[in-house]
């Protein structure tokens, strides 16, 4: 009896879970996911919102593009460094330094190999390209103003457009080539009534454009296995040293001792190498931002920034250097960016919005035929009492 009391005491001595007190339950913390470790990560380890990081992002865009064109008109136009070819040189080899150390050190993206001379001889082929597009592009700032150069490389769908029907015989629907219109048309207006226009500026920055629309058409052609694609700041890593190296005979030959120039002029001004420096830098911000855009929104943004980035560029170009500008021109710089949109429109919606923004840009084409008269009538009248040398016109039909 002894023995089963004293385990009857044993057992109830066991402590008991009350459930009927306070329904208490203990909260124990948990180590969340990987991913939204990263998405909430700003709250501990950043003091900028998503929202605010990406806007700070696409106002760094706005300001490189811009300020890289900037850079570049005062350096070819006013400054009086005239070596356009030494400059996109430079323009590389920062890349190339800039790349190397934000892939490898800084590994904002895996360092991507080439895997085979065949790859390497494709991208050495985009590497000529783009040598081509920026020289063209840098060398028309000495002789046009950066509005009209925006003007222009506004049209770079419908090179784009060109080169993809004549290289992969890729065809676009009918909707679609009625919204380049008003490109094509809007850049003949700008050009007939700009003030300053120079023709052989005008003709290499048509052939940057043209290069920027090639690059884009070759590059979809020769990287388009999963083994040789590479990503754009990797791209950037080997294109710019390649770049550098084709520009520099170019460099040497046409342009001659650049850099025994540079540090003579540096002598009487030190600014220069600040400007160059800065230039440079600059230039290769371009290339990051673009990335940054679209790895923070999409690419149909980045493609929506470009269309804005032309106008709001020609607007500061004019506010800073001044150069003179007139009710046609900008109507034609008008005309053409709202063909941009309507083709980028035609392109991505449905059969009866690309119809629909395909009407618009012809409706847009015919009502500037009637008003053209008008407008050169008009602007004849403002540039014979501001300008009384200049004399511009143009045989347009009512």
């Amino acid at each position: 009896m002894v023995e089963a009391q004293t385990w009857t005491t044993r057992r109830m001595s066991n402590p008991r879970l009350d459930t009927t007190a306070n329904d208490q339950v203990l909260d124990i913390p948990a180590t969340p996911p990987g991913d939204v470790r990263n998405n909430n990560a700003y709250t501990g380890g950043s003091y900028f919102s998503p929202t605010v990081t990406t806007a700070l992002i696409i106002a760094s865009w706005y300001c490189s593009n811009i300020g890289v064109l900037l850079l570049n008109k005062y350096l070819l136009s006013i400054y009086g460094y005239r070596y356009p070819i030494f400059l996109t040189m430079l323009h590389m080899i920062a890349c190339a330094a800039y790349s190397y150390a934000s892939i490898n050190f800084l590994e904002i993206v895996p360092l991507q190999h080439i895997h085979s001379k065949r790859q390497f001889f494709k991208i050495l082929a985009l590497s000529a390209i783009f040598c081509f597009s920026v020289v063209c592009g840098n060398t028309s700032l000495r002789y046009i103003p950066v509005s009209f150069n925006q003007a222009i490389g506004a049209t770079t769908p419908f090179f784009t457009a060109v080169f993809a029907f004549i290289i992969t015989c890729k065809k676009e629907t009918g909707e679609v080539y009625l919204a380049l219109l008003p490109v094509v048309f809007g850049i003949v207006i700008a050009s007939n009534s700009e003030p300053l226009f120079h023709l052989f500026g005008f003709l290499i920055c048509v052939g940057s454009t043209a290069g920027r629309a090639l690059k884009s058409v070759v590059q979809g052609i020769l990287l388009t296995s999963e083994a040789e694609k590479l990503h754009s700041m990797n791209l950037l890593l080997y294109m710019a040293p390649m770049a550098a190296l084709i520009l520099l005979p170019f460099t040497l030959y046409i342009e001659g001792n650049v850099a025994a120039v540079t540090v003579e002029k540096a002598r009487g001004d030190r600014f220069i190498f600040f400007l160059l420096i800065g230039n440079a830098t600059v230039a290769y911000l371009v290339n990051l931002t673009n990335f940054l855009v679209t790895k923070h929104t999409s690419a149909l943004t980045l493609q929506v920034l470009g269309n804005a980035k032309a106008a709001v560029a020609a607007v500061v170009s004019v506010l800073i250097f001044k150069n003179p500008v007139n009710v046609m021109g900008i109507t034609g710089f008008a005309v053409t960016i709202m063909g941009v949109v309507l083709y980028s429109e035609a392109k991505k919606r449905s059969k009866f919005i690309s119809l629909f923004a395909s009407l618009l840009a012809l409706v847009i084409l015919v009502l500037s035929l009637p008003g053209c008269k008008f407008l050169l009538s008009m602007n004849r009248i403002y540039e014979t009492q501001k300008f009384e040398s200049c004399r511009i016109y143009i045989g347009y039909i009512d």
